[in-house]
C-alpha cells in the first residue's frame, strides 16, 4: 500500500489547517482526517463550471469562482468559454496559489498566466457585495465551492454565503438570466427551499465524482435568476 507523504500545510484564515499530501500520482487536499478533494475525483467539480456554462447566454460571460483549490473548476471554466471572457477566482488562502506554480505546476499549466482570469485573494463574499454597489459589472454566473457544501461548512465566515441574506446578495450580484451555482458533498433540501424562497428557478442534480460514472455522488444547485 502507497503512504501518503505530506506536501505542504496552510492556514485558512479563521480556520484550520489543510494539508496537502501525495499518494502516489495522486494529491489530495486534506482539512484534518477528511479529503476536501484530490485528483482522483475532479470530474464534479469541472462540471460544476461545465454545465452552468452551458446554460449561460452570454457569449462573453463574466464569472465569479468562489475558491480555487486544485484549479478543477477554473481551468474547466477557461476551456468553457471564448476568448472575450472575463473569470475571476476568489481565493482566502495566499497558499494555495504556491502550491499551484509550485508543486501542482504540472496541473497548472499557463491557466494563471490567462489574460481572461484572475484570481483575487478575498473572501468571494466581498466580490459578490462589489457587485451590488451600483458601479461593479454584475455576473453572469457565480460559482461557488469553498465548503463541502451548505451543511459542512469549512470555516464559519463562509456559513453566510447560503444563509437567506447571503443568497439574497448573491442573486442581486447576477445579471437577468443569471445562474448561481453551488457544489457540495451531499443534498440539503433545507437550502434548495431557501435558494427558491429567494426567487430562483431552481435545478439539483447530482454528479459522479469521476467521469466513469464511479465514486461518490455530489450534489450541484443551478439556481437561475428569472
Amino acid at each position: 500500500m502507497l503512504p501518503r507523504e505530506t506536501i505542504a500545510t496552510a492556514q485558512i484564515p479563521g480556520g484550520d489547517t489543510l494539508t496537502l499530501v501525495s499518494h502516489g500520482r495522486d494529491f489530495i487536499v486534506m482539512l484534518g482526517r477528511d479529503e476536501l478533494m484530490g485528483t482522483r475525483m475532479q470530474f464534479s467539480e469541472e462540471q460544476l463550471a461545465i454545465l452552468t456554462l452551458a446554460e449561460i447566454a452570454a457569449p462573453n460571460p463574466r464569472v465569479l469562482i468562489g475558491g480555487y483549490g486544485l484549479g478543477f473548476t477554473y481551468r474547466a471554466a477557461l476551456g468553457a468559454t471564448g476568448p472575450k471572457a472575463r473569470i475571476v477566482v476568489a481565493e482566502i488562502v495566499p497558499d494555495i496559489l504556491d502550491w499551484a506554480a509550485g508543486p501542482l505546476a504540472h496541473l497548472t499549466g499557463d491557466t494563471l498566466s490567462d489574460p481572461r482570469g484572475e484570481v483575487v485573494l478575498c473572501d468571494v463574499a466581498a466580490l459578490i457585495d462589489d457587485a451590488n454597489d451600483g458601479t461593479t459589472p454584475k455576473f453572469d454566473a457565480i460559482l461557488l465551492d469553498v465548503d463541502n457544501g451548505p451543511d459542512g461548512i469549512v470555516r464559519d465566515a463562509n456559513d453566510r454565503l447560503y444563509t437567506r441574506t447571503g443568497i439574497g446578495k448573491a442573486r442581486e450580484a447576477l445579471r437577468p438570466g443569471g445562474i448561481l451555482a453551488v457544489w457540495s458533498a451531499a443534498p440539503d433540501h433545507k437550502f434548495t427551499r431557501r435558494l427558491m424562497d429567494a426567487g430562483f428557478s431552481v435545478d439539483v442534480r447530482e454528479v459522479r465524482a469521476r467521469p466513469n460514472n464511479k465514486g461518490p455522488r455530489h450534489t450541484i444547485w443551478f439556481a437561475r435568476k428569472t
